[in-house]
């Protein structure tokens, strides 16, 4: 079993309301780890010792592509937040073409090599435009085709684009480069709302069980908005990822 993180995007309103508090509740919950950006106004090593103080682990940090220009000072940041792992993504306006994913492509494996002296590892996070697909081919093979320095961090639902794709197949094909999992579940259905996990259609048991597990390090629950109160859906994934054996939790 690999230990569970949340996506601190899923409790951002709650954050803003109290950020210690809401950090303090993950905590209890028994959540081992976050995956965060580095918040406004707030130092790297105050966020770091935040999280310290709350036994709460970091297990990627959101950050822009690195190049010549930024990689040291991203690279003294995920140090002192203790992770390996920067997640970077791209909006749906990149991925309208083979051309544009092959130009997306070019940018990301650029990036990654300028990351790798420094002991990072570019993980692109995917939502549902990149499994679109262009003369017969998924935009997201495309992607890892031509830009074999990045990982990727598979979100789940977003890579079964409402269905279309079998995400245990294709956890499998990645597995080797997968060490970060998005775990969300939800109806399937194209701008409804997600659910807790183990509450909607995604096949949780199966996605999880085609990892590598000499690979995979996290698996991250994230939910971008549900019916009900959120707070009760964390807890609820938490539950069902624990309690069914599939992550490893705190309590």
């Amino acid at each position: 079993m690999k230990p569970i993180a949340l996506q601190l995007y899923t409790v951002r309103e709650q954050l803003k309301e109290d950020y210690t508090g809401t950090l303090k509740q993950l905590a209890d919950i028994g959540y081992v780890g976050v995956e965060t950006g580095l918040p406004k106004g707030k130092a790297p090593a105050e966020v770091r010792g935040m999280f310290d103080d709350l036994g709460l682990k970091i297990a990627s940090f959101g950050a822009p592509l690195p190049n010549a220009d930024n990689v040291e000072r991203i690279a003294d940041t995920a140090r002192i937040l203790g992770t390996d792992k920067l997640m970077v993504g791209s909006g749906p306006d990149r991925w309208q073409s083979l051309e544009s994913v092959r130009q997306v492509a070019a940018e990301f494996q650029a990036a990654a090599e300028v990351a790798r002296p420094h002991a990072l590892r570019l993980c692109c996070h995917n939502h549902w435009w990149e499994m679109q697909e262009f003369d017969g081919q998924i935009a997201y093979d495309v992607f890892m085709a031509e830009a074999p320095g990045v990982f990727g961090e598979l979100d789940v639902y977003w890579a079964s684009n409402f269905g279309r794709i079998d995400v245990p197949q294709m956890v499998a094909k990645y597995a080797s480069r997968l060490p970060l999992l998005h775990i969300k579940d939800g109806p399937l259905v194209k701008d409804q709302k997600h659910m807790a996990v183990g509450a909607g259609k995604m096949d949780i048991p199966a996605v999880i069980a085609a990892a590598d597990e000499n690979v995979l390090e996290w698996l991250t629950v994230e939910i971008d908005a549900c019916d009900g109160d959120m707070m009760t859906a964390v807890r609820e994934s938490y539950d069902y990822l624990v309690g069914n054996g599939l992550a490893e939790g705190n309590r």
